[in-house]
């Protein structure tokens, strides 16, 4: 595990990336079309707010100038009834705006994150090869957060304000123009450094933030490797990482304390400094008789209102713009085509299926290796029902035929069918349909043995379920488990042996009941005992539906009706076990190197594997 120490480490959450182009902000509103209806809601609301706060001056100044200044409780009763009118019109405006503004944001963003991992699942494998998991789990939810925080708050915020700069700005005018002209000379003296500095205070945050991502993500690591950890007796080491990560965590937030804390110092000394030049001014006006003790009231309410709009929109300036990049990120992404799509008019696949399968001169090269052709002109016809094995040194190609067979990738040329069909021409989900894999490295789920076998056919009942698993010899161990079938079997099976994932991988294919079933040296992880049960409930499933092997123990390979030998993504020579021991100096070569010589007919090591 490596050490952490340095600014720039992998483990660095780096900021969101930021825009200035505010249009990608508007592909949002397809997801917020739907509400339009709440929408009106809350830009009344906000409307409706907005313009109370700004009457609130007015009702100030006839507070001061009908009610103090001229001795009459009567107008001083009329200001504080109106006051409070207004009050009540803005507290229940802004329960409002914030309800439906909040609403509409969370209900967006959740649109949003199913829209784009419903996008994702639709991307073809080739995609994944080059894209980066962890950047693509960003844009679901930081980015997605992001815009959660603009939608629901910000946007809001920004409107609000900028509403309040506006009508503020022409109410100090109106109210006493010779104050306005002072506060035109102040403002940017208050501002420019409360921004300057507050954006300071803005980036220590995100630093204090990604360093405590940095002691999540260490943590995360060396928990989910506690096995090698503590095998490689690593544990002093890594304790030592960790406290220095806690450390440099602790070491950014004091940093943050510190500017936050002079920020405040920075905000009440100018802003209070501020006031105190205009009512000093204002005085001046009120002592010579220039203008009224209300007048003054109202100006200082609408100046104070005036700096609150230009620091709140500096404030959401910045996320606005990060939301923008996010939303260019999110864009992109649900912009990528996926290579493997249904054609527009699919054809239907033959009822019912048969499981056959062939591949006529097929060449293809995976999208991260364009220039090395993992299959070349391959060719290979299985009839229903048959049993072919496939045999050949690592790389030879082996896989590609089951990735190809899947449809996860279409051949550069040549064509590939099931049932006779070309899979170019038809619908991939309904060809997947007919074909199960088991594979060499089985996936399991953090979910309970039912469901996780459950997953070949989810609309299957508990009994189909149960059935599968004893047809699998998976009963056996999953009965011993606290809950037995209900019992949770830990993220990717942390709770099973490599040989019981592999019995849950093959009941989850028996259930699926295929046509086609692609066995990727589904028994490599099992003991003789355990692999003697597997290969029987292997051999029942494998009657009357078409099985290809990926071989790996001879048993497999010899009982094959046909073994096909592919060595550089070409098919060398076909044939069964004792024929192509004599006809073909590669599989006799595998046979020799890895079969063991006194395991007679049956056992052995292993035949090439991929």
């Amino acid at each position: 595990m490596s050490d952490h120490s340095q600014g720039n480490s992998r483990w660095n959450m780096p900021e969101r990336p930021r825009s200035r182009n505010y249009r990608f902000l508007g592909r949002t509103w397809g997801f917020i079309r739907p509400y339009q209806g709440k929408l009106v809601i809350a830009a009344i609301a906000l409307t409706v707010t907005s313009l109370s706060t700004l009457s609130i001056g007015a009702g100030l100044k006839f507070l001061v100038d009908h009610g103090l200044r001229s001795n009459s409780l009567a107008s001083l009763n009329e200001g504080l009834v109106i006051l409070i009118a207004i009050i009540l019109v803005i507290a229940t405006g802004t329960y409002f705006r914030f309800y439906y503004v909040s609403w509409i944001g969370e209900r967006v963003v959740a649109d949003i994150r199913a829209g784009v991992f419903a996008h994702i699942l639709r991307l073809s494998p080739g995609f994944f090869e080059t894209a980066k998991t962890g950047e693509l789990l960003s844009r679901l939810t930081a980015d997605t957060t992001l815009l959660q925080t603009v939608i629901g708050s910000s946007l809001s915020i920004a409107v609000r304000n900028t509403f309040s700069l506006i009508g503020g700005v022409v109410m100090l005018v109106i109210t006493e123009p010779a104050l306005a002209g002072i506060v035109a000379l102040v403002v940017p003296v208050v501002v420019v450094p409360i921004i300057w500095y507050g954006r300071r205070v803005r980036k220590l945050s995100r630093e204090s933030q990604d360093r405590v991502a940095d002691v999540g993500s260490y943590a995360e690591e060396t928990l989910n490797a506690i096995r090698t950890v503590q095998a490689f007796v690593h544990e002093d080491r890594d304790r030592a990482l960790f406290s220095k990560e806690v450390e440099r965590a602790f070491g950014t937030a004091m940093r943050r304390i510190y500017a936050r804390g002079m920020l405040g110092s920075v905000v009440i000394l100018l802003v209070f400094g501020a006031i105190a030049v205009v009512v000093w001014a204002g005085g001046r006006g009120v002592i010579a008789g220039e203008i009224t003790p209300g007048d003054l009231s109202a100006f200082m309410f609408y100046a104070v209102l005036v700096a609150g709009a230009v620091g709140a929109i500096s404030e959401v300036l910045g996320d606005l713009q990060r939301a923008a990049g996010a939303t260019e990120r999110l864009v992109e992404l649900l912009e990528t085509k996926p290579d493997i799509e249904a054609p527009p008019n699919p054809l239907p696949m033959p009822v019912p299926a048969r499981g056959a399968m062939s591949f006529d001169n097929v060449t293809f090269h995976y999208p991260s290796r364009p220039l090395t052709a993992a299959l070349h002109g391959l060719s290979l016809a299985v009839a229903p029902g048959e049993h072919v094995a496939l045999v050949g040194p690592s790389g030879a190609g082996k896989t590609t035929v089951f990735q190809l067979l899947l449809r996860f990738y279409d051949p550069q040329s040549g064509t590939v069918c099931i049932d006779g069909m070309d899979l170019r021409k038809v619908d991939p989900r309904a060809a997947r349909a007919r074909v199960a894999i088991v594979s060499q490295d089985p996936v399991i789920f953090a979910a309970s043995a039912m469901e996780n076998i459950r997953y070949g056919r989810p609309d299957a009942s508990d009994a189909e379920v149960i059935a599968a698993a004893e047809a699998a010899a998976a009963m056996e161990f999953i009965s011993r488990l606290p809950e037995g079938m209900q019992s949770f079997l830990g993220e990717r099976g942390v709770r099973l042996s490599g040989g019981q994932k592999q019995r849950i991988a093959i009941a989850r294919a028996i259930l699926r009941d295929p046509a086609l079933l692609l066995l990727d040296e589904a028994t490599s992880a099992l003991d003789a005992e355990n692999e003697r049960l597997v290969q029987k409930a292997l051999e029942r499933l494998m009657i009357g539906r078409t099985t290809m092997v990926i071989a790996h123990r001879l048993a497999t390979v010899v009982n094959a009706d046909r073994i096909a030998v592919i060595d550089n993504g070409q098919l060398i020579a076909t044939g069964r076990h004792q024929d192509l021991l004599t006809t073909n100096s590669l599989y006799a070569r595998l046979a020799a190197l890895q079969f063991s010589a006194d395991a007679g007919n049956y056992a052995g090591e292993s035949v090439a594997a991929q």
